[in-house]
């Protein structure tokens, strides 16, 4: 009996993980969002670089960020950025408020953290190790929105819309 309740639960959490995971396909552009002004109070504008991970040269369209609240408008980000088979291109625009709208984001703001990045993937903690020297002083945490990414296979003229989760990546040292 306690053997088949463990083989249920355990059957139960692998069926959980699997519903999770499918929630989102695995992109085939990763992109991430930089800009100095989120740590300096500046009016600098955004770059984007894009990882273009399939076969054929692709133009990414748009992309739109949903946000949460019903109050804010979902902000578009019209591109047009070609980028070259399993290839990376990127580009330079106005600032664009990204932030606003996100209980997490600006409670996050509000404290001691610093924003790095706004990307499609995480950051891997390895490597991650090998760019800060003392990780025993440093904090990361994450907050969470959905955007739809709209692109352009240029050899096949086909359009895809991917629905995907953008990740805002936050820095924040800590006193010893």
């Amino acid at each position: 009996m306690l053997r088949s309740l463990g083989t249920t639960l355990i059957a139960f959490s692998l069926a959980s993980i699997t519903a999770a995971a499918e929630l989102q396909d695995e992109s085939e552009i990763k992109f991430a969002f930089y800009s100095s002004a989120w740590g300096e109070n500046t009016d600098d504008g955004l770059r984007l670089v894009a990882h273009n991970q399939t076969e054929g040269p692709i133009r990414i369209d748009t992309i739109t960020f949903s946000k949460a609240s019903d109050d804010i408008v979902p902000i578009v980000l019209p591109m047009a950025l070609e980028v070259p088979a399993a290839g990376y291109a990127d580009a330079e625009f106005e600032y664009i408020d990204l932030l606003a709208g996100d209980e997490c984001i600006e409670r996050t703001m509000d404290g001691d953290w610093r924003l790095v990045e706004v990307s499609n993937y995480t950051l891997n903690p390895s490597v991650r190790n090998l760019i800060i020297e003392n990780t025993n002083s440093f904090r990361i945490y994450q907050c969470v929105e959905s955007v739809t990414t709209s692109w352009t296979d240029l050899n096949l003229n086909v359009s895809t819309d991917t629905k995907e989760w953008v990740l805002f990546h936050f820095e924040s040292r800590i006193d010893l």
